[in-house]
């Protein structure tokens, strides 16, 4: 058994006031310090909505907010909650194209309009009046993030709304307009950071990310999800590496259907830590789609809670590690609404602020009552799955037998050696 320590480890400060990348450090020092932490929320985020039939719907972020309010942890001394703003075109169009950003604001003003080449008017991403402003504020959040992280107002910085990682630099895809992500990360690589590592654990591929830093070796993009032989977007194999000089930045591992909590963490285990302590970036960006969960009907994944909220304490301890605790974590995906969706992201967010919330804890009694008051159900009673969670640690060794190592081995048979790992014991 394997298992990462459940421990919260604050990012240190220089003695300088500002460093060589950029970045104005916090005040806040000490081991055991909880960081500065920003969570980006307004009740206008929950205009980004494709109608009752959709199953992207704003009700997860609603039941996510008033989850993280009933816990306390938007109260915490250390956190501090921002109104996310719509963000100019010029910002967009850091990633996206001006005539791609042209075609949503015209859609925006009238969804009857028909421009096939945006991605819009699908089943998947339907146009709709307001969609310009509504997706640019969710790209608002982690836009913010990444200015208040080099402003040194954050070291983590939340912004569960966005994760929109499938959106590409000139098309809308799967329920996403505009790449809040890699917004983000352009922005940060323009003022001045070197090098940024993006680690999606979504179900889905991150295809859109992978695509708008496929060629920049200042971006390594690291994807985990179900493979695409079995799910949208049908790509994310561990071919797919980079091209010229990021050739190596590219790194996918193409999950077995069906993986649950040992196999996932196992491939996380097996990939992430070892790779990114050889990239060293200077900050970290996630995406923590929900849609991995058992009872998530996009994906045919079996992870639970307490597996996903492992993967965001294996997240803060690797951005203290590596980038002295400078992380932006997403959402994405999650179409449990009311149930995987709002516990997971109530992890997230704690395990950011520092303030990890147990998996036994009850679920606070005023959250379930507002939830069967406002969308029925049954909600849970505790903030975990009741799991035996537990992975086997890479170390053991490689059984060419499991379709899980066989997985991993093809992601580090491919990348591991342009960093000068061995991909049978690095």
């Amino acid at each position: 058994m394997c298992q990462y320590p459940p421990m919260w480890r604050a990012a240190t400060t220089p003695p300088v006031p500002e460093c060589s990348n950029g970045f104005v450090t916090s005040a806040t020092s000490g081991k055991d310090a909880a960081v500065p932490t920003s969570v980006y929320w307004d009740p206008q985020l929950l205009s980004y909505n494709f109608g009752d039939y959709h199953p992207m719907s704003p009700t997860r972020l609603d039941a996510t907010m008033r989850l993280v309010q009933s816990l306390g942890l938007d109260t915490a001394e250390n956190v501090r909650v921002t109104v996310p703003e719509v963000p100019d075109d010029s910002v967009l169009e850091l990633v996206h194209t001006k005539k791609y950003v042209q075609s949503v604001r015209a859609v925006s003003e009238d969804p009857t309009r028909q421009i096939p080449e945006s991605g819009l008017g699908t089943e998947d991403t339907p146009g709709y009046e307001g969609i310009h402003e509504s997706s640019a504020r969710l790209v608002g959040g982690s836009y913010q993030g990444a200015m208040d992280l080099l402003s040194g107002k954050a070291v983590h910085a939340v912004n569960f709304s966005g994760g929109m990682h499938h959106a590409a630099a000139d098309r809308a895809s799967g329920f996403c307009v505009y790449n809040d992500c890699a917004v983000a990360i352009q922005y940060l690589l323009d003022s001045g950071v070197n090098r940024v590592l993006y680690v999606d654990v979504d179900g889905h591929h991150g295809d859109g990310t992978q695509s708008i830093f496929y060629d920049d070796p200042r971006v390594m993009t690291i994807s985990l999800h179900e493979t695409g032989l079995a799910l949208f977007p049908g790509s994310g194999f561990a071919n797919e590496i980079g091209t010229g000089e990021a050739a190596g930045t590219s790194v996918n591992v193409a999950m077995p259907t069906r993986s649950d909590d040992s196999q996932w963490l196992r491939a996380f285990d097996a990939v992430v830590p070892p790779i990114a302590r050889e990239f060293r970036p200077e900050v970290i960006v996630s995406q923590h789609g929900c849609d991995s969960h058992f009872h998530d009907e996009l994906t045919h994944l079996r992870v639970s809670v307490d597996g996903q909220r492992q993967i965001a304490l294996a997240m803060s301890e690797l951005a203290a590690e590596l980038c002295e605790g400078r992380w932006i974590a997403t959402g994405g995906g999650g179409y449990d609404c009311h149930d995987a969706v709002p516990r997971g992201w109530a992890h997230l967010v704690g395990v950011a602020a520092g303030h990890p919330v147990a998996v036994t804890t009850p679920v606070p009694q005023d959250w379930r009552s507002y939830m069967v008051e406002k969308y029925g159900g049954n909600p849970p009673e505790i903030m975990g799955d009741e799991v035996d969670l537990w992975w086997r640690s890479w170390e053991i060794g490689y059984d060419p037998n499991d379709e899980t190592d066989r997985s991993i081995m093809a992601t580090r048979r491919e990348v591991f050696p342009h960093w000068g790992l061995d991909p049978w014991y690095d």
